[in-house]
């Protein structure tokens, strides 16, 4: 992903670039420049990748994480961004240190599937969330092509020997939505070219699979995406 010094600039825009090019659909769904004013609370945060752009949109933003390995990149990676954080923190998403109803926006990509209690952290989420506001979800999608693939080709999906990883069905996903008033939710991230896996199978998922899948309808293949985005309301 990065041969750059960890901490530096070229390591941040290295991982900014790889993220973004796995998950190209991100930005035309999440605007991260359409929050401007707005409090905004990042959960598993990491080193703060996409709360800088949400930073640089204007956001008033502020970020947890379990990690303070991941707290301490994310404040230089704001530094060398030049953009300011009301707050980035070391905190448990199931028990945020912040009263009920302060934040506009709270966003989860990628958090919920590795929380012990993922019920516990959509309520906190619900809870610290102003009424009318918005919360922003991703899971991964237990019916989807990527982890049919996975086991067709037994290759592990990353982060596979995580402490916890769970998938979640577009059904059980919106039951654990349920204390938000509406919550909209939608498959993304189809298969692109793989700069992870190497050999025969590398070749044959980006020369192959990826091509042909996506020539496909897309509406044949929609509910098989590997991420599930939720857009909820309070």
């Amino acid at each position: 992903m990065t041969d750059a010094e960890v901490g530096t600039k070229a390591f941040f825009d290295d991982l900014d670039d790889y993220r973004f090019d796995k998950l190209h659909y991100l930005p035309r769904l999440v605007d991260f420049s359409s929050f401007r004013g707005l409090r905004l609370l990042e959960v598993g945060c990491g080193i703060g990748t996409d709360l800088v752009r949400f930073a640089r949109g204007g956001a008033r933003v502020t970020g947890v994480d379990l990690s303070e390995t991941a707290i301490d990149l994310a404040r230089k990676n704001f530094a060398l961004n030049h953009v300011a954080a009301d707050e980035l923190r070391v905190a448990n998403g199931e028990q945020l240190p912040y009263p009920n109803e302060v934040f506009d926006i709270v966003y989860a990509h990628g958090v919920v599937q590795y929380t012990a209690d993922p019920a516990q952290l959509i309520h906190e989420c619900h809870r610290v969330l102003k009424p009318g506001g918005t919360a922003i979800f991703m899971v991964y999608n237990r019916v989807s092509w990527l982890n049919a693939l996975s086991k067709v080709m037994k290759v592990a999906l990353e982060h596979e020997d995580a402490p916890v990883l769970k998938k979640f069905s577009v059904g059980e996903f919106r039951q654990l939505l349920a204390p938000f008033k509406e919550a909209q939710i939608i498959p993304e991230r189809f298969p692109v070219k793989s700069r992870l896996h190497k050999g025969w199978k590398g070749v044959a998922f980006n020369t192959m699979f990826v091509g042909t899948f996506n020539a496909l309808p897309r509406s044949w293949v929609r509910p098989l995406g590997w991420h599930l985005m939720a857009f909820c309301k309070k």
